[in-house]
Order: C-alpha cells, then sequence, then structure tokens
C-alpha cells in the first residue's frame, strides 16, 4: 500500500498533515463509540461550507435558508421510519444523497449534514434505522445508550431494505432524478460500504471511518467507493491495507484518504480539534467533488 503526504489546511495555529492513498475502509462495529463533544461548552467556528461540528449544528439548521421537513417513508407492508429531507435551491432536478447515521441513532447532526448536502445542491435525506426500535418523540435527538441499544437490532439485511426504501421514496420526488449516493459515519460508514454490496443501482458510496464488507461480499459492488479516515484511528485503519489490495483485485473502484492526526468521528468532533478540524475541511470538499462525478448535478 502506498500513501502519500500531501500539504493541508492549517487551522488556528496548528498545521496539520494529511496523508492520502488508495484503499478500503475499516474495521467493526464502533460498539462504543460516542464523542462526547458538548454542545454547551464549546461553539463551532467552522465556515458553512461543510457540516458544522457537534456544537454548531442546532444552529446551522435553525439559520438555513432551504426548505427542510420530517417524512415519514414506508418499508415493506407494515414498517416504515422517519427521516429529514432538505432540498437545495436549484432550478433543475437534483440527485439524491442519503446520510447514514453514527451508532447513536440520528440527531440534530446528522440532521446538519443533510442540509449540507442540500446547499451543495443534492436532495439531501438523513433517514432513522432505529426509527422501528424507539419510543417517545421520535423527531428528538435519542439518549447515546438508547440510541446504542436500538442500532444492536438493526441487522445489515433490515438496514439495506429500509435504504432501499428511502432511495425509491427520494428518486421519486418530482425534484429528484433518479440517481442516488450514500454516504455513512461511523456505523453508518460501515452501513454505507455494506449497501454498495447490496445495490446495483446505487451511484457512489462514501464511507466516513466505517468497517468493510468481507471479501466475498465486495464482489458484488458495483458503485465506486471513497473511504476518508482519522490518522488516530487504529482499529478502522488496520483493516485498509486487506480491503485496499481485495478491492483492486477484483476491479472494484476505491480511493481512500487518511488526515494525519484526526481522530474516529472528525466531521462531528470537529469543535476546538484543529486536527479534526483540518480533516473536516478537506474531507468534505472531496466527497461532494466524489458524489458530482458519479451523480451528476
Amino acid at each position: 500500500m502506498r500513501i502519500s503526504l500531501v500539504a493541508c489546511v492549517v487551522v488556528a495555529i496548528a498545521g496539520i498533515g494529511c496523508a492520502t492513498g488508495r484503499g478500503p475502509a475499516a474495521a467493526d462495529e464502533h460498539a462504543g463509540h460516542d464523542m462526547g463533544t458538548s454542545a454547551a461548552a464549546v461553539k463551532s467556528t467552522q465556515a458553512p461550507t461543510i457540516p458544522a461540528g457537534a456544537a454548531g449544528a442546532a444552529e446551522r439548521i435553525a439559520k438555513s435558508p432551504r426548505h427542510a421537513e420530517w417524512v415519514t417513508i414506508k418499508v415493506g407492508a407494515t414498517d416504515s421510519v422517519m427521516a429529514w429531507v432538505v432540498y437545495p435551491e436549484r432550478r433543475d432536478k437534483a440527485p439524491v444523497v442519503i446520510a447514514i447515521h453514527e451508532n447513536t441513532g440520528i440527531n440534530t447532526w446528522t440532521r446538519n449534514v443533510a442540509d449540507q448536502l442540500a446547499a451543495d445542491g443534492f436532495i439531501g435525506i438523513a433517514p432513522d434505522l432505529t426509527t422501528m426500535f424507539r419510543t417517545g418523540d421520535l423527531k428528538a435527538d435519542p439518549a447515546p445508550d438508547a440510541g446504542r441499544a436500538a442500532i444492536g437490532q438493526v441487522t445489515q439485511e433490515m438496514g439495506n431494505r429500509i435504504i432501499d426504501a428511502v432511495a425509491r421514496y427520494g428518486m421519486s420526488l418530482p425534484a429528484a432524478q433518479a440517481k442516488y449516493g450514500i454516504v455513512g459515519f461511523c456505523w453508518g460508514g460501515g452501513r454505507s460500504f455494506g449497501h454498495a454490496t447490496h445495490s446495483p443501482s446505487l451511484g457512489a458510496s462514501v464511507v466516513y471511518y466505517g468497517s468493510p464488507p468481507n471479501a466475498e461480499q465486495m464482489a458484488a459492488i458495483k458503485a465506486p467507493v471513497l473511504g476518508l479516515y482519522g490518522g488516530n484511528d487504529a482499529r478502522i485503519n488496520a483493516t485498509i491495507p486487506a480491503t485496499d489490495s481485495t478491492m483492486k483485485r477484483l476491479g472494484k473502484a476505491y480511493e481512500y484518504h487518511i488526515f494525519d492526526g484526526a481522530g474516529h468521528g472528525f466531521l462531528r468532533g470537529q469543535d476546538n480539534n484543529p486536527a479534526n478540524a483540518a480533516a473536516a475541511a478537506q474531507a468534505w470538499p472531496k466527497t461532494v467533488a466524489f458524489f458530482k462525478a458519479k451523480l451528476g448535478g
């Protein structure tokens, strides 16, 4: 595996390096992951050209000029899921990009990602894959422990069935093109990679610090995959060499970038963390460019 160093964004007073290469996503299921950033204690300083960190997500949504709404999407004959849909401000039809939440479930931060996708010209949809296992206010952020408990009940097959339904819904919207991509974070990154093994109609998959499928499953991938990883995330990054080799051997389109000094969950954990902020400032433009190249729009 060849990894080359590239120049990176300077954030605050720290110069942050970035490594980039070509290769796959990573490890297992992020079972205990919780960034723990306090929105009350910190204030996001990130410019609104990428998703806000945890601290600024609520403010970003509140100030967004784009139309957004909660919808209920039918999954099969008896089930349904909640999803946050944000529309771009454009006069032509837009591709759909589905944003998959971390292992604590959908929250304000995930909805802020959907808003940024819309700012970048896509119809952004953030579904709650745990809807069927939640009680109470389904529009409220779940408590982390409750979110993880619900996540544990969402099998790969169930997740793919939900994402299929969300994709059909999104592409059926009058403002949508019949094209969709997927991006996921942590647990959702693993689901994004896994969905690429399942759906032949998927146009592009972006994996933020998520686990890869196995070699046998990778053989079914049709869509190009982009992996984005923090340099200080050894558990996930340990799987990159094997994933890279397997994807190349299978002739699959895969590239990855590792951002020096950044940790697991860097896009949400960018507040008051220069390395994470630098990684986020580089990773999101790569995400948008990838979707535009593969989906158009």
